[in-house]
């Protein structure tokens, strides 16, 4: 039986680039910042590295992070998935040996500081934990774009219950008809081609998955994930499916009887683990 190598990849993980834009012919002190995390990945000839230790078809993953640098620069940073595109298309359609590349940005957003009531020109604030994602692959079979976001934390404090669930002889859980439901929200979702407003369309998905969230009455989280995703295909027919992660950040009401107190849903224990994790992928039939 012989041995052989299989699928192989490498690349540069998490290159952290600031890109700061100072100035403008009609704004010169105002600045603009974009905050990335990039990791990039190659596939293609490299067998002989793998055997021989022949590095020849090898582009060096630090070259890999200096290419994010200079095209910082040289082009800027507009829309993620717009400078995931060129980072990729530049590894595949330059590199002689690299027939595949795969990009991942992670951008973290920042907010301008008001001073007396003004937006400071050149002083910001990071906003919040969530983080704005996309995903570039380009190969011979074609090019996919997945946008999405992470850590979008969200809470309902009514408006969800669990009952009725399959019980045995290890199950302690009551039921409920009213209980707080939180989770901090992964979405994923796949375009079918490239040519997309990203900025629109990621804004409007983000409102389309909070609107459901808070407008579901949830009987099951996994409701909620199929609500939400049913959604944004409606509205958006250039997206092929959308992939949803929510982990269940559990509220437990406090027991406050030792102290004479009643608790009717007003104070809760915050259970940051163990914790259940709901994923669903919602996508076309076609």
């Amino acid at each position: 039986m012989a041995i052989v190598l299989g699928d192989n990849e490498y690349g540069k993980a998490e290159t952290r680039v600031v890109r700061i834009v100072r100035g403008s012919p009609g704004e010169p002190a105002r600045h603009d910042i974009r905050d990335l995390n990039v990791s990039t990945a190659l596939r293609g000839d490299f067998v002989a590295a793998h055997l021989a230790g022949d590095q020849s078809h090898v582009l060096p993953t630090d070259t890999q992070k200096n290419t994010v640098f200079a095209f910082a620069k040289e082009r800027g940073v507009d829309e993620i998935e717009d400078f995931a595109l060129a980072l990729a298309r530049h590894f595949v359609d330059d590199i002689e040996p690299v027939r595949g590349a795969r990009v991942e940005m992670d951008e973290f957003a920042w907010d301008r500081i008001e001073v007396d009531g003004r937006p400071h020109e050149h002083s910001f604030v990071r906003r919040g934990q969530e983080v704005r994602t996309a995903t570039v692959s380009i190969d011979t079979g074609g090019t996919r774009v997945v946008s999405g976001l992470r850590d979008l934390v969200v809470l309902k404090s009514t408006g969800s219950e669990f009952k009725g669930f399959l019980t045995d002889r290890y199950t302690t859980l009551g039921e409920t008809d009213d209980r707080i439901m939180a989770t901090s929200l992964v979405a994923r979702w796949r375009h079918t081609g490239t040519s997309v407003d990203w900025a629109a369309s990621h804004a409007d998905v983000r409102a389309l998955l909070l609107a459901r969230f808070a407008e579901v009455h949830s009987r099951a989280l996994q409701q909620t994930l199929w609500e939400m995703g049913r959604a944004v295909l409606s509205e958006h027919p250039q997206i092929a499916e959308i992939t949803l992660s929510a982990p269940n950040r559990h509220h437990v009401a406090v027991d406050l009887t030792p102290f004479g107190l009643d608790n009717p849903g007003e104070v809760f224990f915050a259970a940051d683990r163990p914790y259940g994790l709901i994923q669903a992928t919602i996508a076309r039939d076609d």
